[in-house]
């Protein structure tokens, strides 16, 4: 399945992330930093210089392949250089999911693509029909997307709210609109809408 239809009749436009040069030294390595290995994109999750008694300085990093999603350990020489991905974002909105995918329209140029479920990992549990998402492209293909860090999302079940509970600090399971389970207060009511932290997955407050 061609995910991109015309994308290169576009390219011109996206901009590049990470554009700091062709190249990067591990002095340049800090958590988020996204590095190609193997023909591969990583997301730098973890990392350590360290200069031992003996022998040459290393850095130690966890790695997160940015296609599949597995985590790796990879140790580097010091001023070791580590190619940059060819790595384009374009804004897109979510627009329904059927049987070829998650689809997401093109909001410069209404182009409709095509994602699957393992590109998107954890962030399907908070995509909402026309949210706004960035989807970023390795080498012309989709490999993920980056959510606003707040969304807004209605309970469509849980518990009923306890009134006047509001200094607790305790909780129950609410179940969003997209099926995802989170924590909310006890005084939270089935058929309210609240803001998610997309990082963590927690509630933030009643909208």
């Amino acid at each position: 399945m061609d995910y991109l239809g015309s994308f290169d009749q576009y390219s011109r436009t996206p901009q590049r992330v990470d554009d700091e040069g062709i190249m990067y030294s591990t002095t340049h390595f800090r958590k988020g930093l996204k590095i190609e290995l193997e023909g591969k994109p990583f997301l730098i999750v973890d990392f350590l210089h360290v200069k031992p008694g003996k022998g040459g300085a290393f850095v130690r990093t966890r790695l997160k392949n940015m296609e599949t999603g597995q985590v790796l350990e990879k140790t580097f020489r010091s001023g070791e250089k580590v190619n940059r991905p060819d790595l384009v974002e374009r804004e897109m909105q979510y627009l329904y999911q059927d049987a070829e995918g998650y689809c997401f329209m093109d909001n410069k140029n209404y182009e409709q693509i095509f994602i699957d479920q393992e590109h998107l990992s954890d962030s399907r549990d908070f995509l909402k029909e026309n949210i706004d998402v960035k989807m970023l492209f390795f080498n012309n293909k989709p490999i993920g997307i980056e959510l606003p860090t707040f969304v807004e999302l209605k309970i469509t079940q849980t518990d009923p709210g306890v009134r006047g509970d509001t200094a607790t600090g305790a909780t129950k399971p609410a179940i969003l609109e997209t099926g995802f389970v989170i924590q909310v207060p006890l005084f939270i009511n089935e058929g309210e809408t609240v803001k998610i932290d997309t990082r963590s997955g927690d509630y933030v407050e009643r909208v």
